[in-house]
């Protein structure tokens, strides 16, 4: 099973405010994605607020997941946690409730150094003995990934795939030809930043990890399906529909329009996980004013 090629859809977990798992609406996210015909989902990204859920939440929502697809659809597990022994026991956790693959980031507290990290990575691999990819979010983690150690990582069994934040200046021929020329043939490049989209499926990147597919997965797929074909007149009259939605992304942080979108839908009444406070009401009008403009015909 492919796990990490074309769009990979990430969802928000749903949860009260004891930080337990809502299933019916996770299950009703899932299956949303699942219907549209999204390539994986990425659940427990950052998108999922993984950091913010105990080990026995993050579990359920693997299970509930699960159940969900079927097994009809890949499901890619963030394992992420500040501790090896934990993201190995979540690893484990994850391959155990039925995950076909492991997404990890080198979350920390104190500043990791790149063999700290690369040590980190090879252990939890080898503990879910699963296809993992790397999750390079410099935003959240404070940590870039060089190539050196990319290079490095790519050679190690079970690591398949690299999850990458937007080209610097849009070089993504430049990166993609960089990347692919130091790593094995089978080894992925994807990229996630939705407003890249276009630009990084335009230029042939393996994947693309994509916060909104998590909640508009047929548009987000159209716009996908598009540029993969090479259609980019097609592809850049779809992106130019996301543009109001992109600038509230860049504006807000992309985490808390999901919940708006979700609310606006009709599809979940959930709050962010404090202290991530919700956008005021006053936003809400904006997030509405973007989805209008995708139109409903392709709210899917």
């Amino acid at each position: 099973m492919t796990i990490c090629r074309g769009l990979s859809a990430f969802p928000l977990t749903p949860t009260n405010e004891a930080g337990q798992v809502k299933a019916e609406e996770l299950a009703r996210f899932v299956d949303r994605i699942a219907a549209a015909g999204a390539d994986s989902i990425g659940l427990l990204g950052s998108t999922g607020g993984y950091a913010y859920l105990s080990r026995e939440e993050r579990k359920r929502a693997v299970r509930i997941a699960v159940e969900s697809t079927g097994g009809k659809l890949p499901l890619v597990v963030g394992v992420g946690a500040l501790r090896t022994d934990d993201a190995q026991a979540l690893a484990r956790d994850a391959k155990a409730a039925g995950a076909d693959g492991l997404l990890l980031a080198p979350m920390s507290y104190v500043p990791l150094g790149e063999e700290e990290v690369f040590q980190h990575f090879v252990a939890v691999a080898e503990a879910g003995d699963l296809p993992l990819c790397i999750y390079n979010n410099p935003s959240t983690t404070r940590f870039t990934f060089k190539d050196g150690l990319i290079e490095r990582l790519s050679r190690v069994p079970n690591i398949v795939a690299v999850k990458m934040p937007l080209a610097a200046n849009e070089d993504y021929v430049g990166e993609l030809a960089r990347l692919r020329q130091m790593t094995p043939k089978e080894f992925t490049i994807g990229y996630s930043g939705d407003w890249g989209m276009m630009a990084a499926l335009n230029e042939g990147c393996d994947t693309f990890y994509s916060v909104v597919a998590g909640l508009l997965p047929a548009p987000a797929l159209a716009l996908t399906r598009a540029a993969q074909s090479g259609d980019r007149e097609t592809a850049a009259r779809l992106n130019e529909d996301f543009q109001p939605l992109w600038t509230l992304f860049k504006r807000y942080g992309s985490f808390r329009v999901m919940f708006v979108i979700a609310e606006l839908l009709g599809l979940a009444h959930v709050q962010p996980p404090r202290p991530v406070l919700p956008l005021p009401k006053d936003a809400h009008d904006d997030v509405r004013q973007a989805l209008d403009t995708l139109g409903t015909q392709k709210l899917g």
